[in-house]
């Protein structure tokens, strides 16, 4: 397909090119990396990565192709345990699902991607387990969502910058900004076991009405017990209920 196509990211991966391309192709590695645990996830991904899915690899370069335009490519960086991941989308124009401020095609590319270079970098060979929370309402600006967690400072940060939270059962949480655009964030938290965290701002198109936050935490290396306390833990500091609550 031949499309004018937009870059919308690039990223180094600390993983060389045989490695980065198992992580695009093998269903139980790809759920490391991409979307949030839920219970179709697995058909998601089988039907995202799939048949549907054109595939080119040279010998330099490997690329995966989609039919409405999407491309990840992979390709070398001169150093053989790095590999360089870009992602292109299609032009705008004639798209219906894009109103003008956010594409979600777009975002959620952003966040997969940096999913994906947190999992190589910070926990190769483990496999992620999710908490997660879609549409939660952000708050009107004088009561917003992300200044009754504590993360009101993460927007003034510098990429790379801490920053620090109190829950409310007192716990300190910190963490560094890893990365920042208008719609959302990544923060690298640090304990026992370094866990990503990601927010996706969705912009209310009504002027009366709030913008919507999805927050995806992705965790590694927890037994059963270790993730139902963080799952708990964190339902209560963002106050999600079962019907905004996706984890595993």
């Amino acid at each position: 397909m031949t499309l004018d196509r937009r870059r919308i990211q690039t990223l180094d991966l600390a993983a060389d090119s045989d490695s980065a391309w198992a992580y695009l192709r093998r269903p139980e590695l790809i759920r490391r990396w991409y979307g949030y645990d839920h219970d179709g996830l697995a058909t998601e991904i089988d039907e995202v990565f799939g048949a549907a899915v054109r595939t080119l690899a040279d010998g330099l370069r490997r690329e995966l192709e989609w039919p409405d335009g999407t491309a990840v490519q992979l390709s070398p960086t001169g150093d053989s345990h790095r590999t360089t991941i870009t992602v292109e989308r299609p032009s705008h124009d004639g798209m219906s699902h894009f109103d003008g401020v956010r594409d979600p095609v777009d975002e959620q590319w952003v966040a997969n991607v940096h999913q994906l270079e947190f999992a190589l970098a910070v926990h190769p060979d483990t496999d992620r387990r999710t908490w997660s929370a879609v549409g939660l309402d952000a708050g009107p600006r004088n009561d917003r969502l992300l200044d009754r967690v504590g993360l009101h400072g993460v927007h003034g940060l510098p990429i790379h910058g801490h920053t620090e939270a109190v829950r409310p059962d007192g716990v300190h949480v910190g963490g560094r900004l890893v990365y920042r655009t208008e719609m959302q964030f990544g923060l690298r938290l640090h304990g026992a076991s370094d866990a990503l965290l990601v927010v996706m701002k969705r912009p209310s198109v009504a002027h009366d009405a709030n913008d919507r936050l999805d927050v995806v935490l992705s965790t590694y290396g927890l037994d059963d017990d270790e993730f139902a306390a963080v799952c708990s833990r964190w339902d209560a500091w963002w106050g999600v209920s079962a019907a905004t609550r996706h984890r595993a």
